[in-house]
């Protein structure tokens, strides 16, 4: 069985490093935006419940890119322009493949498991009204693994 919990630190991990913006794992990271909010959304798992231990799973992870005020500058706001920037690297980031190989540009190391697929669920974009000062995106990537 594959430990949903090593999937999502896997997940965090990656999206760090190759965005260089902090990660909240379903809260907001001790940090100034920009930041993400990674959520556990959904699994499901194949194979005999409770009886095969080599069954695979599929989990959908929500990312929430935030952008907001600039500390350093008085009165300012989060911008829509930023929530999609943050929400390109984190696509980026997720979906991005060698060209050469075809293999996917960021490991997504998860001990006793093998990625069989990445792909965006959904993307409604962005959620917050501006005058907030702070603005969202919200992205769901689904993600199939197998036992190694």
């Amino acid at each position: 069985m594959i430990d949903r919990r090593k999937v999502t630190t896997a997940l965090a991990a990656l999206l760090a490093a190759e965005t260089g913006k902090p990660v909240g794992l379903g809260v907001m990271p001790k940090a100034n935006p920009p930041y993400y909010i990674l959520y556990s959304v959904d699994a499901t798992v194949s194979g005999a419940p409770f009886a095969d231990e080599s069954e695979d799973i599929s989990v959908v992870y929500q990312v929430t890119s935030v952008s907001g005020p600039d500390p350093k500058v008085i009165s300012s706001t989060g911008t829509e322009d930023q929530a999609e920037l943050l929400a390109d690297k984190a696509r980026t980031a997720i979906l991005r493949r060698d060209p050469a190989t075809g293999l996917w540009a960021a490991a997504l190391t998860v001990p006793g498991a093998k990625v069989m697929c990445r792909e965006l669920e959904t993307e409604p974009g962005g959620t917050s009204d501006p005058a907030d000062g702070i603005i969202s995106y919200v992205q769901r990537f689904r993600f199939d693994l197998t036992p190694a």
